[in-house]
């Protein structure tokens, strides 16, 4: 009975993937703050969701703080929590 060899092509492609540098951790980045929603609202997706870090290649330190900032600005109304 011939072996077979059984190849995984995600792991493949995931291994010569670069990773993406934090937009934040350069020392020219934006501050995140609860007050600038421009900023803010580049990290939500258009039904209002926080996009999630391993998509936006932001650091986990980072996206605590953009987390925070985003759930501020939602209860201060400066953002809206769902988008209909």
């Amino acid at each position: 009975m011939a072996q077979l060899e059984i190849t995984r092509p995600s792991a493949r492609r995931s291994s010569s993937r670069r990773r993406k540098s934090c937009p934040f951790s350069h020392p020219s980045a934006p501050k995140i703050d609860y007050k600038d929603t421009k900023l803010l609202q580049r990290y939500t997706t258009e039904r209002g969701k926080i996009v999630p870090s391993r998509i936006s290649a932001v650091s986990a330190k980072k996206q605590r703080e953009l987390t925070t900032a985003i759930k501020r600005a939602r209860h201060l109304a400066l953002m809206p929590f769902v988008v209909a």
